[in-house]
């Protein structure tokens, strides 16, 4: 094995996976399943890496850890990286999140949640009206349309939502952290320019990474700022919102609506689903079980973007979704 250019894949691959991840590297480095390799070559994998790209670092001893010091990249599959242990890795490693893996999908159940099947046009509300013979023909219903759509984390998603938003006609504002412009926003600005945003709301998606500058990020505070009848969805991490001050804030306010994918607590980061407060009671809240990316022909998708990622750093060009060590939670 000939030291820095392996892709080390730390879960297995079918076929057709291979091929995917394999054309992704593009002839610049050599993929090896770690699966493959057996128990005597395992160490030697690990410390010759040139990248290693894996789901989690459960797979991991920590003896294992300590043979990634001379790696030019962890890359994980999952955009989200704040429940894995980064603090268990070599100092200095980089580490790469999936940003973006599964943006189209998750930007179609942005829309889903905020038009057609939920808040704007009430569907689910009317639909048991009908079933309970009510008939509310000549209710005002809602277009968003010129209105606001303001994206808090504009990367992947946040650009695959944009585009979406923009085709029904919304304007589109978002906040990164650099306030770096794009040409599918109308308004850019940077996270101290988040009070201006949420003011001009009509719907507000949230796909930043949860750290510790975002972790209670929306509070009571910032959701009086919005408007009595904004759409709030969730599509990052629950803890970005503080979950008592949502709750009680719709309550206070019908007329809002919270259309919650991620949840505070749940399975893959916590091992168990809980709701501290009874949100699924409100009628002014539209629920999903976190399944926003949850589409069988996305993992393709995500392996090649890591993958590719992995390429980049293989080849010492600019890595994508690098996570700061400010940034790691855990």
């Amino acid at each position: 094995m000939m030291t820095g250019i392996t892709l080390i894949v730390a879960f297995d691959l079918d076929a057709a996976a291979r091929r995917t991840a394999t054309e992704a590297l593009g002839g610049v480095g050599q993929l090896i399943c770690l699966c493959d390799v057996g128990a005597d070559g395992r160490a030697t994998a690990l410390r010759d890496a040139g990248a290693v790209l894996a789901w989690n670092l459960k797979d991991f001893s920590a003896d294992d850890l300590a043979l990634l010091g001379g790696t030019k990249l962890i890359q994980f599959m999952t955009a989200g990286v704040d429940f894995i242990p980064l603090s268990t890795l070599p100092p200095g490693v980089p580490v790469a999140s999936n940003g973006g893996a599964y943006a189209e999908p998750m930007a179609e159940h942005a829309l889903a949640l905020a038009l057609a099947l939920a808040a704007a046009k009430r569907i689910i509300v009317e639909h048991n009206n009908v079933a309970a013979g009510i008939f509310n023909q000549h209710r005002n219903n809602r277009m968003l349309g010129g209105g606001v759509c303001a994206i808090l984390g504009f990367g992947g998603i946040g650009v695959a939502t944009a585009r979406i938003m923009r085709g029904i006609g919304m304007q589109t504002f978002g906040i990164n952290r650099s306030g770096t412009p794009h040409d599918l926003l109308d308004w850019v600005g940077t996270p101290d320019r988040l009070d201006e945003m949420l003011a001009a709301a009509d719907v507000l998606i949230i796909s930043v990474p949860l750290t510790k500058a975002t972790t209670g990020m929306i509070g009571a505070r910032e959701l009086n700022l919005m408007k009595p009848n904004a759409i709030l969805i969730n599509l990052a991490r629950g803890e970005i919102v503080d979950e008592a001050g949502l709750f009680a804030y719709l309550q206070a306010q019908p007329k809002f609506t919270a259309c919650i994918d991620a949840w505070w607590v749940e399975p893959v980061r916590h091992g168990t689903f809980r709701m501290d407060h009874p949100f699924t009671s409100l009628p002014n809240v539209v629920a999903s079980p976190h399944n926003s990316a949850s589409v069988a022909a996305y993992r393709t998708v995500a392996l090649r973007r890591a993958a590719e990622n992995c390429r980049r750093a293989l080849q010492g060009e600019t890595v994508h979704y690098l996570v700061r060590p400010e940034d790691r939670l855990l």
